[in-house]
């Protein structure tokens, strides 16, 4: 990205892109890491790899329906990783399963972060993973935006295309489940802040 593209907002660099298709490289250097992470975290991380490049690839290709007054695109390219994903939902299930069984994230992989996966194999974390591992992509797409990706109730609605008092209601009910699921830790809250904004 060069200094000038720096200054510029991803609204902007998705406009120049129009005429100069290089532009969108910028918007690639800025968000795919943290893309990728939640892709990795949702599929795993050989996974994540193809779901990154096809959500910036679907991004590029639908790049002149991109709404310019929002400056920035992270929203989007959730919404666009979150369509992807619902294509993988059994591998996704599969990766929570093995959570609960194990409590290794499959997002991790350097040795300081199985070190990291050593200290969350603790029971909330596999109790967690088996919530998150119970089939109901539509909770678990807003619980997952909300809570991991760190977007704001409207910003999740955005990226889902979906009401705000949806994304409301189903982090609500997340919640009821994982308070349930969590029962037995009562000294952790981990639902702290999910359906209040």
């Amino acid at each position: 990205m060069t200094a000038t593209q720096a200054g510029l907002t991803d609204s902007d660099l998705i406009r120049l892109s129009h005429d100069r298709p290089e532009s969108f490289g910028a918007v690639f250097d800025r968000h795919a890491a943290t893309l990728h992470r939640y892709l990795a975290r949702r599929a795993g991380r050989s996974l994540a790899d193809d779901l990154t490049a096809e959500t910036f690839l679907t991004a590029f290709k639908s790049r002149t329906r991109y709404d310019v007054s929002r400056s920035d695109a992270l929203p989007w390219l959730y919404g666009i990783a979150a369509n992807l994903l619902r294509g993988h939902q059994r591998a996704e299930l599969r990766q929570y399963r093995a959570l609960a069984r194990t409590g290794v994230d499959p997002a991790l992989d350097a040795p300081d972060d199985r070190v990291l996966a050593q200290v969350t194999a603790a029971g909330h974390v596999r109790a967690l993973a088996g919530v998150l591992a119970k089939p109901n992509p539509g909770e678990r797409d807003v619980l997952t935006l909300y809570s991991q990706a760190e977007l704001s109730y409207p910003e999740v609605a955005r990226a889902l295309d979906i009401p705000i008092g949806t994304v409301r209601s189903r982090l609500h009910s997340a919640r009821k489940r994982l308070r349930a699921a969590l029962h037995d830790f009562p000294h952790l809250d981990l639902t702290n802040g999910i359906d209040d904004e």
